[in-house]
């Protein structure tokens, strides 16, 4: 197949002979435990980019060392131009382009586009598209940096978008002095006061922190996992209490466990009346101002009930991917041409970095769980936030595009032409790498998309793009949020 997710055996192959491992050593690597393979290929990985001189304060890609999701035959030319593109813009930009809290994507865009296998003058174009927007950083004050060494004096910078800079040089240096491994754990997932506030940010901001993250992780890039944290650091925390509250409530021996599907929690949210109408559709932010204004305690009832074990996890993530994919494309709107919704899409697009996270051997797998539940605990509030809109099975099952190809390959080749900003290309690869993720799992409860749905809907993905009107919807839920959109050929519009 054109697209393919990488084995461990496959990518220990290929990174092997870059570090000199022998075959007696490739041998007893193949015939460890699962976790011992992986920590083989990542400390592998970690060689290659060492060599190659990957830093918190340099982006490097090596074709070579093999993402979670990739086409074959990255050329060492498209991971040169990547890397000096990226460099450029860990250099300059700030991760907001505004003072409206709206992201910078190129990093996202142009390691998607890298990963498709995109041509080193396409990566250019999406970069040249999108670098004359962004804002430039602003001064690096040292006496700001110094002072965030001091926990309390850390504290007081948290959610101000003017000490991104400041917070990106600290990460820098935690990184250059621990290795990223150790600072993650110990600035994100060590369990306590500071660490749950810095993660409860790194799922603000539609979870673009941790899209951030996923990408410098699953390239093994130090700089981007240091923007990635300083991005999360200038985002708001508002969502902490509810993750906490939803973890204490799980916690309680009266629970549920392990007897819904994501599924079969959305279906029950879509049938409570108070949470389904929670949100307005002129709330400002429709999770904060709606869902946990109006009804706090029935959104907590439902996520609370979203419970991972350790012997769960793949299944777990696979369900996760799964059902962040059905309700991003089956919230439709007929008569109107299929379009997703802006804010569902980055619940399918964050989906992808659940499995990088689930292979690094540096994560605990109680730290695993715990990401995979705020995860879903955070889908759920988004998919409420958008009016619960009914989820259609008719285009995930007869979708047919107007292109003579509907080939995966031919999917990439047209979204890696688009003029883009990044929301497209992720979502495709998000479609195809769930393809993969999920295909073991047909056919169990929670698994709803399946076979060539996956294919008809990276076709969809592309057309409704492609299609007029507005690039995306936003809040699918809401009949006002399609009142631009297209109709189908031969359909009229509701009345």
């Amino acid at each position: 197949m054109f697209i393919k997710r990488p084995t461990y055996l496959e990518t220990a192959a290929v990174v092997a002979s870059a570090v000199g491992q022998t075959a007696v050593g490739i041998n007893k690597a193949f015939t460890t435990s699962p976790r011992g393979l992986q920590q083989f290929v990542w400390r592998a990985d970690q060689k290659v980019l060492l060599r190659g001189m990957a830093t918190a304060s340099t982006v490097k890609l090596d074709a070579r060392v093999q993402p979670e999701f990739f086409v074959k035959g990255i050329s060492e030319e498209s991971a040169r131009v990547t890397s000096e593109l990226l460099q450029e813009n860990h250099d300059k930009y700030h991760i907001y382009f505004n003072r409206s809290g709206f992201h910078n994507h190129i990093v996202h865009h142009l390691l998607t586009l890298f990963a498709l296998r995109a041509t080193p003058e396409e990566i250019r174009r999406g970069y040249d598209e999108n670098k004359d927007y962004q804002r430039l950083q602003g001064d690096l004050k040292k006496e700001i940096v110094d002072d965030m060494h001091d926990p309390e004096r850390f504290k007081t910078y948290l959610g101000q978008e003017q000490y991104y800079h400041d917070f990106l040089q600290y990460f820098q240096d935690e990184i250059s002095k621990k290795g990223w491994e150790t600072v993650l754990n110990d600035e994100l997932f060590k369990g306590d006061e500071r660490a749950d506030d810095l993660l409860a940010r790194l799922y603000g901001g539609f979870l673009h922190p941790i899209i951030h993250l996923g990408f410098g992780v699953e390239f093994r890039q130090p700089a981007i996992i240091a923007e990635a944290l300083a991005q999360a650091a200038v985002h708001d925390n508002w969502m902490l209490s509810f993750f906490l509250d939803a973890e204490k409530a799980a916690n309680k021996s009266d629970t549920p466990r392990d007897s819904k599907t994501i599924v079969q929690l959305l279906n029950n949210i879509r049938a409570d009346k108070k949470l389904s109408s929670a949100a307005h559709w002129d709330d400002g932010n429709k999770i904060r101002d709606g869902i946990l204004k109006r009804a706090p305690e029935e959104m907590l009832k439902y996520a609370s009930q979203y419970v991972v074990s350790e012997s769960q996890l793949e299944e777990k993530t696979a369900e996760m991917v799964n059902a962040a994919v059905f309700y991003t494309a089956a919230a439709q709107h007929p008569p109107s041409v299929p379009k997703f919704d802006f804010y569902y899409i980055h619940v399918t697009n964050a989906s992808i970095f659940f499995s990088t996270f689930l292979a690094l051997p540096s994560l605990t797998s109680a730290t695993k769980r715990r990401l995979l539940e705020w995860k879903v605990r955070s889908d759920l509030a988004m998919y409420s936030s958008r009016a619960s809109p009914a989820l259609l099975m008719d285009d995930l099952t007869t979708y047919k595009t107007a292109d003579k190809d509907d080939s995966w390959e031919r999917v990439v080749e047209r979204v890696n032409a688009l003029s883009d900003d990044g929301h497209a290309s992720k979502l495709v690869r998000a479609l195809a790498h769930g393809e993969q993720v999920c295909k073991k799992f047909e056919g169990r409860d929670g698994f709803v998309v399946q076979g060539d749905m996956w294919r008809r809907l990276g076709n969809m993905a592309v057309d409704s793009v492609e299609a007029g009107g507005p690039t995306w919807v936003r809040s699918a839920g809401f009949a006002e949020a399609w009142k631009d959109v297209p109709l189908r050929q031969g359909m009229r519009a509701r009345v």
